[in-house]
């Protein structure tokens, strides 16, 4: 099709004004929104300049840039019409915060987390929340604990059983 100029963007718009005010009215639900996004359209396209950018095919650029603003519009018209209408929230939507319950039910397995936390031996604590909490190595937590890193790993595994056990005892 070759270079981008407004007289053949134009004459090409007039040739597929029909299709295109179809399309439109197939996107928006109404024909007298579809006819002002296509003269919109228009004027875009009016407004492109001359020598601008090459375009492969002319029509498919005309739909794209109709398209895009059939889109803008019914994104405006819903923000508007949602402003206008004041309605109270509706009822069914939903909270993302966690309900009291949950909440009561989450601090309650925490202490009970931290409990078994306690009961633990000193090391296993230690190579446990170094390596979940603060994301050490296995080597790192070693040299730490001034311990092999096969110790590390049987204090982890040590910390993490006895947890296992100790909250499964209280569920």
């Amino acid at each position: 099709m070759g270079r981008r100029d407004a007289s053949g963007l134009l004459a090409s718009f007039q040739e597929h004004y029909d299709d295109l005010l179809r399309y439109l009215a197939r996107r928006t639900g109404d024909i007298d929104r579809a006819a002002d996004i296509a003269q919109d359209t228009y004027i875009r396209l009016a407004a492109i300049a001359p020598d601008s950018t090459v375009i492969e095919n002319n029509r498919a650029y005309i739909y794209r840039v109709a398209g895009n603003l059939a889109v803008d519009t019914m994104r405006r018209e819903g923000r508007h019409t949602s402003r206008l209408t004041g309605d109270e929230p509706d009822e069914g939507i939903v909270d993302p915060a966690p309900s009291p319950e949950r909440i009561a039910i989450g601090r309650d397995r925490l202490r009970r987390f931290e409990e078994a936390l306690e009961a633990l031996p000193p090391k296993a604590r230690l190579a446990l929340l170094m390596f979940r909490i603060d994301g050490l190595s296995h080597a790192e937590i070693a040299h730490r604990l001034k311990v092999s890193e096969s110790m590390v790993a049987k204090y982890i595994g040590q910390a993490l059983r006895h947890c296992r056990d100790r909250l499964w005892r209280l569920d």
